[in-house]
This record gives C-alpha cells, sequence and structure tokens, in this order.
C-alpha cells in the first residue's frame, strides 16, 4: 500500500531483502520494481519515503523502522549517517563477510559464467577499525549543517570544517571530529590543525569563488610508526604557512615527514603538482617480511597494510612458486607484489605506466638488496607485445592486479597468444574480473577463487582468482 505525500511516495512495512552495491540495500516496491535504501540492514522492516523514481527503481529514505534486523548492531561512529564513509558500521561484521563474498560469487556466475570451483572462505579482516594507511581530508568555510543546526534560531558561529565531502555534494564538506579508520595519532593530528587555524584566523577553502589559504589535509601512516603529513594550500601565504607547520612539527614530534603543496588548480589533485619538503624526509618507510617499502605523497600502497600482507601472501600461494620461474607482474605499480615474490621466482619482471611508480619499484628493489626483479615504465597495452617478450623471457607465470577497470582487451589477447602455465589476478572489482574470465577461458579454467575484505564496515571487496592453462 502507499500513499502520495505531494510529489513522492511512502511505502509502509516494506523489508529489506539484500544489501546492493555501493553499500546500499535493496527492497521490493509493491509495483515489483527495486527499491535501493541506505543506512538499512538486510531484514529490516522500514516505511521508505522515496526521492527519485526511475523506469526500473526508486531510491528512498526509511522513516519509520517497523522490525529491526537480528543482523544490525549500533554503529560506533558518531557522524555514521551523514558521512558517506563506512556505510556498514551498523551490520554485523559477518554478515558484511557474507554480502561481499556472495558479490564475488554473483558476478563470476552472472557476468563471468565461467566454471568456477568452489570458493575458499573470505578472508576477513583482524583489524574492523583503524586499519587505514592514508586518509585525506578537506577544508571548507562553509561546514554542512545538521537538520537541527539549520532549524535552530541561535547563532551558529565559525562554519569552517575539515572532514568528508558529504556524498554527492562537491561543495559541502562534514566537518569531522573522530573517524574510526585510521589509528592515533590521526585524529589528534586533524583536530589540532583545524583548531589552531580557527584560533590563529587561518582561512578555509571556499570552493565555490576558490579563495582561503587551506584546501586540504593528507595523513600517511606505516605499521612502522612513521607518519606523514601534507597540508595542501591554495594561497602562497608563506608567513602563515610557515606558522601552521612550524606549530604542527613542534606538537607532533613523531613526524617523520611534513610535506605542503601550493595549489591553484580548479581540482585538489595532487599528482600533477610540485610537492615541497619542510621538515623529515620525504617518504615514510613500510615493511613486510623484512622488505621495506618507501612510500612518498605520491605512492600507490594498499590502504590497508595488514590485509596487504594477506593479500600478497594468498597472491604468492596461488602462483605456486619453486624458485624456477619467470614471474610477469603487470601493473606492478611500486612492485610490491613483484618483491614480495621474487624470493620464490627465478626472475621478475614489473611493467606499470606510472613513471614515478616505477621509480620507487627500483628504490625499494636496491634497498632490500633484490636482483631479480627488474622494472619498465609503459602502457600495458603497448609495451606488453612480442618483442617485449623475446627480450626478457617467457613468463611462467603472469600476476595482474589491475586498476578498477580491469585489463584492455589487448593485454589479455596477449596473454592468451603467449599462454603462460598460470595467471594469478589480483582484483578490486569482481564485475571487471569476471568480463576478463570470460575472455579467457577458451584457454583458462578457474581453478581457485578467494576473496579478502580489504575495507570492513564498507562493501569494497578484493578478490584473487588462480587460472590454469587448459590441458
Amino acid at each position: 500500500m502507499a500513499k502520495k505525500n505531494t510529489d513522492k511516495v511512502v511505502f509502509h512495512q516494506i523489508k529489506v531483502l539484500d544489501a546492493g552495491a555501493k553499500g546500499v540495500s535493496v527492497a521490493k516496491a509493491p509495483d515489483g520494481k527495486v527499491v535501493f535504501i541506505p543506512n538499512v540492514v538486510p531484514g529490516d522492516v522500514v516505511d521508505v519515503q522515496t526521492f527519485k523514481k526511475r523506469k526500473a527503481y526508486y531510491e528512498g529514505k526509511a522513516v519509520h523502522f517497523h522490525e529491526y534486523s537480528e543482523h544490525r548492531i549500533e554503529p560506533i561512529c558518531e557522524h555514521f549517517g551523514v558521512c558517506g564513509g563506512c556505510k556498514w558500521q551498523n551490520m554485523k561484521y559477518s554478515q558484511q563477510l557474507y554480502y561481499k563474498q556472495n558479490e564475488v560469487l554473483n558476478h563470476l556466475q552472472r557476468i563471468g559464467k565461467v566454471e568456477l570451483p568452489e570458493f575458499e572462505p573470505i578472508l576477513g579482516s583482524e583489524k574492523q577499525f583503524f586499519y587505514r594507511n592514508k586518509m585525506e581530508f578537506s577544508f571548507s568555510n562553509s561546514r554542512w549543517l545538521t537538520e537541527k543546526e539549520i532549524d535552530s534560531t541561535e547563532d551558529l558561529g565559525n562554519r569552517n570544517a575539515l572532514g568528508f565531502h558529504i556524498p554527492k555534494m562537491w561543495d559541502k564538506i562534514l566537518d569531522i571530529n573522530k573517524c574510526h579508520l585510521q589509528e592515533d595519532p590521526s585524529n589528534a593530528i586533524r583536530n589540532e590543525v583545524r583548531d589552531f587555524a580557527n584560533a590563529n584566523g587561518l582561512t578555509f577553502f571556499n570552493p565555490r569563488d576558490h579563495s582561503g589559504l587551506l584546501r586540504t589535509l593528507m595523513l600517511r601512516t606505516a605499521s612502522t610508526g612513521e607518519i606523514m603529513v601534507l597540508i595542501q594550500f591554495f594561497e602562497n601565504d608563506k608567513a602563515n604557512r610557515e606558522l601552521i607547520l612550524d606549530h604542527l612539527y613542534e606538537k607532533f614530534p613523531q613526524i617523520t615527514s611534513l610535506q605542503y603543496v601550493i595549489n591553484s588548480k580548479a581540482n585538489d589533485t595532487l599528482y600533477d603538482t610540485d610537492i615541497k619538503l619542510y621538515k623529515g624526509r620525504d617518504y615514510i618507510l613500510e615493511e613486510m617480511e623484512g622488505l621495506k617499502f618507501s612510500i612518498n605523497a605520491k605512492s600507490f600502497y594498499q590502504t590497508n597494510s595488514d590485509q596487504a600482507y594477506e593479500l600478497y601472501k594468498i597472491t604468492r600461494d596461488f602462483a605456486g612458486l619453486t624458485g624456477n620461474e619467470i614471474v610477469y607482474d603487470l601493473y606492478t605499480g611500486t612492485g610490491t607484489i613483484a618483491q614480495f615474490v621474487s624470493k620464490k621466482a627465478k626472475k621478475v619482471i614489473g611493467v606499470e605506466s606510472v613513471p614515478e611508480a616505477i621509480k620507487d619499484a627500483k628504490l625499494n628493489a636496491e634497498r632490500n638488496e633484490i636482483t631479480n626483479c627488474e622494472f619498465f615504465v609503459g602502457d600495458m597495452k603497448v609495451v606488453f607485445n612480442d618483442s617485449f617478450i623475446a627480450q626478457h623471457g617467457h613468463p611462467d607465470v603472469i600476476i595482474t592486479d589491475p586498476p578498477r577497470d580491469g585489463m584492455h582487451k589487448d593485454v589479455i589477447e596477449q596473454i592468451m597468444k603467449i599462454a603462460p602455465e598460470k595467471v594469478v589476478y589480483v582484483s578490486c572489482n569482481s564485475a571487471t574480473q569476471a568480463r576478463d574470465l570470460a575472455l579467457m577461458d577458451e584457454k583458462y579454467k578457474v581453478t581457485r577463487v578467494r576473496p579478502v575484505d580489504m575495507f570492513p564496515q564498507t562493501h569494497h571487496v578484493e578478490n584473487v582468482v588462480l587460472l590454469e592453462r587448459r590441458k
């Protein structure tokens, strides 16, 4: 039964059936259409106020709960429901793992349509909070207001914020008091930056008219205890820049790397900016099985250090190396996987399109005294050709860890052409992974599958697949 509410619809006593894409749950409307609802848990029975209607679905929000799911728990974060970062924090962790494994299975069956072995159980994260090693916060001089604040007649005072973008609102920032994603001193550093800036009249960025001194704050931590802090300034104000940087370094002497960038571009991406070192060194060190990896401000590194180690162990196990194999590590990044498997390989060849990443890979290999890894820069679909393989040797095993879009069809064609014995496919997007597996099905059989949870409290999941050449 539904009743009209101006131009919107309220559906009564709708049971939430499943956890869908992007952390939003799924129900069925009385007319049979799908309803996407945030901040609910499968098993909840709710009244839903719709705010968007499409041909095949509705989008809405729960306005009244009739029954609560047995899988529901109380979220621990005060910002839950407004901040879009941890959409599953109200769901038991065991159920989060269930839905993640189920998503991978559905993608591989529905999109891949390939023969699958029995899945190995998803590997959960020992840490379910405070697991991220990198966080990025944005400054704003017009913070997001709660409904209570909007309805209030009181003076709201300072509107400055340092926190996260409200989902789907590029110019609205939620001021964060305590985030449960990164270990301390992350919260202490962020709050100190905001409080000191407010106390000293430093201006926060206005994304609409592009003004203000402080633009973004990035914090990187490592399992070694090292800390990197980078502040992005919109304006070139030397006196105030040094004022806040000096204060920060004095307040937190444990900071290993203090850096800044002046960025007056339209966007706040760091990758085409000139980053300046202010104090310490321009990188922090991560360690894994005695290997040390330098991470600079622009480096890509798996965001959950502890689970990255588990992911790499599964990858190495799937590869089944004996010490005699030539291994190609496609989309190698900073060469972490390549170096991690190198002691069980004859030779490892890493390929990556980002020159800075390959520079890091070479420096890390030198630091770790690894002599059987070689790294090359190039667009994968161009560099990974017959002459490259003739020069560096035919791979026995290929490890591939592409971006979310998956592998280019030319790369897949080349893998099929040279037909190594094994391909270990690591993916952060099982939908594009499934598409690629279908393209490889003629020559390769999927023999092992294991999802890995890198991001508790979110819908994201990694997946590792072993493909073996058909005999």
